[in-house]
């Protein structure tokens, strides 16, 4: 590509831009995104971006309406600074479980989320580990959507686990945990949750033996972490030897922390595809970092590569 490489970011996750710039050897563009004290948001690119190919990395996490508007603003400053093509990169869709109408007289915010985000018009959006794979087709822009899953089968490997078997948390789940226990060899369960009638407690069947075997529960997203502690307790009354989880992002809003570290679980591990705050840090939580996936998706973007061939 004749025309030169460059990498913003927003106020979602510098630590993770500042990764990815390091494997793609360049600095990080300069740039300045603050509030005033109203709450507006404020930008202000400090480098020429005539005729460059950009990438904004930021993930649209909590507080999900200021990242979501910093790189609404970002995107807008550098098509107005005649900027040759924008990429969005935002390893975590905001909204993204809200993706259809559960119910009567709601929002498709993902949609709406996506609308948004053509309005400024840019080029092409880099995404990891979508809720649905259906939010792709709410674009209609080229959306390239990368997986986690090389970080995680790499960790997994490396501590040599005694049988090994992948969990989904939910049918849901079924073909990202079935991919994951083909990489590494093991096999596969199914946690199916069942309310048997109304104000009667929800009753969780594991389908697949997990009886002495070390358990994987694999998820694209912890939340409060009401699910994952509850499907580790009945993995646990079913026999399992010990309880691993594995999500690409995480959230970890409200009772999160508290009920991960009271919980059964062994070890908690989570890509920083969302910036994990220090307050958050215990020990039970791994962090492993998707920036050198994200920054080779990034590079080969901008010199007209497979990005699928990734994960082949």
């Amino acid at each position: 590509m004749s025309y030169q490489l460059v990498v913003f970011t927003g106020n979602a996750n510098i630590p993770l831009a500042e990764q990815i710039c390091q494997h793609l050897s360049i600095p990080l563009g300069r740039a300045v995104v603050k509030s005033f004290s109203d709450g507006e948001i404020s930008v202000k690119l400090e480098e020429n971006v005539r005729g460059r190919d950009v990438f904004v990395i930021q993930p649209i996490s909590a507080p999900a309406n200021d990242h979501l508007m910093e790189v609404l603003l970002m995107t807008d400053a550098l098509r107005r600074a005649s900027a040759d093509r924008i990429t969005l990169v935002i390893p975590y869709y905001g909204y993204g479980r809200q993706d259809r109408k559960a119910e009567p007289r709601v929002p498709i915010s993902a949609r709406v989320v996506a609308d948004l985000i053509e309005c400024m018009l840019p080029h092409r959006l880099l995404t990891m580990d979508l809720h649905a794979d259906q939010i792709q087709g709410f674009f209609r822009l080229p959306v390239d959507h990368l997986f986690a899953a090389p970080a995680f089968v790499q960790y997994l490997r490396s501590k040599n686990l005694d049988q090994p078997v992948v969990v989904s948390p939910d049918s849901g789940g079924v073909e990202r945990a079935r991919f994951l226990a083909r990489q590494i060899n093991a096999g596969l369960a199914i946690i199916d949750k069942r309310r048997p009638r109304a104000n009667v407690a929800e009753v969780m069947n594991v389908i697949g033996e997990v009886k002495d075997r070390t358990c994987i529960l694999y998820d694209d997203m912890i939340d409060t972490a009401g699910t994952i502690t509850k499907a580790a307790a009945a993995l646990r009354e079913h026999g399992a030897k010990s309880v691993i989880s594995c999500a690409t992002h995480g959230v970890l809003s409200g009772p999160a922390i508290e009920r991960l570290q009271e919980s059964i679980l062994d070890e908690v591990v989570i890509s920083n595809s969302i910036r994990l705050d220090p307050e958050k840090k215990i020990d039970k939580i791994t962090v492993l970092s998707v920036a050198s996936l994200v920054g080779e998706a990034i590079r080969r973007i901008h010199n007209e590569e497979s990005v699928s061939s990734l994960f082949l």
